[in-house]
């Protein structure tokens, strides 16, 4: 749900006493886009985990939230006649700082509906974007940030996290890897942070817990005569989302040592598998994920 704000709210900057310690000038954790006013899709969409370690205040009224040093993402801009809306969803009380073209700061808490920010440039500068999502309360959250020209003023649509589908074109947060039958070492091991703010059973029925946007990793396999096995391994209550080369969804939870998942291919088709890990009573959580030919 976008709402319409009429001015961006600008924070003053902090003065060099003020010991700010975000740092605009670093590279963006989430990565970084280039968009050209009419871009699409609308919105652009990127995955990430909100929080850090430095008070938000610090900039000045009305930043508020726990953001990291870093940017969270950073977006170079073209501007149109349209405006700019930069808003958060999650399941989190989220806060929003921007550092416009201008060097100056936005900042906003709640502005999204419910607990989630929204920052609105009516009349957008050409220029970079450097963003931080922040968490209220402290601590990180999973969250999707979103970029848009497109404002909808109904609030009775649904927030987006309630029917928001996972979207195997992005390119995978954690990383991808080409693997041929018979591959080694088996099992092929990744460490992500498994979660999200969407719930998987948009999927399907059959899937369960909260994934991310973006697919967490992205095996591009070459199959043989073996059988192909995707696990989670974590402490925490996981479940499995994956996305085959035949473009169907896959599910699995409890399937493998007690509250992992497995989801196991006998026939494997060769061409491109996205995995997500989700978390069954939401959030986010460390996990592995083990994609093995050797159960």
């Amino acid at each position: 749900m976008k709402k319409v704000i009429v001015a961006a709210l600008a924070a003053m900057l902090a003065s060099a006493s003020g010991a700010a310690a975000q740092d605009a000038s670093a590279t963006a954790t989430y990565g970084e886009t280039r968009l050209r006013s009419g871009f699409t899709p609308d919105p652009h969409s990127v995955s990430l985990t909100a929080g850090g370690s430095i008070d938000a205040s610090r900039i000045g009224s009305p930043c508020t939230g726990s953001i990291a040093n870093a940017p969270d993402y950073e977006v170079t801009y073209t501007a149109g006649s349209l405006p700019l809306y930069i808003y958060v969803n999650s399941s989190s009380d989220t806060t929003l700082v921007v550092n416009g073209p201008d060097g100056q700061w936005y900042c906003d808490d709640d502005s999204n509906g419910g607990v989630n920010p929204q920052v609105t440039f009516n009349s957008p500068r050409s220029g970079t974007y450097d963003i931080w999502v922040g968490t209220f309360s402290g601590g990180t959250a999973a969250a999707t940030l979103h970029i848009s020209e497109l404002a909808d003023d109904d609030s009775s649509d649904p927030e987006p996290d309630d029917w928001s589908m996972p979207d195997a074109s992005m390119r995978a947060t954690y990383g991808e890897v080409a693997l041929r039958s018979g591959f080694t070492p088996d099992p092929h091991r990744v460490r992500l942070t498994a979660g999200g703010a969407v719930p998987a059973s948009n999927v399907s029925d059959l899937c369960a817990g909260t994934i991310a946007v973006a697919p967490d990793y992205q095996v591009t396999y070459t199959a043989g005569s073996l059988p192909l096995v995707f696990r989670s391994e974590s402490s925490t209550d996981t479940t499995l989302v994956i996305n085959g080369p035949d473009g169907q969804w896959y599910c699995n939870d409890d399937g493998w040592h007690s509250n992992n998942a497995e989801v196991r291919f006998d026939k494997p088709a060769s061409g491109v598998y996205d995995v997500w890990i989700g978390v069954y009573g939401g959030g986010t959580s460390s996990a592995n994920l083990l994609v093995t030919e050797t159960p």
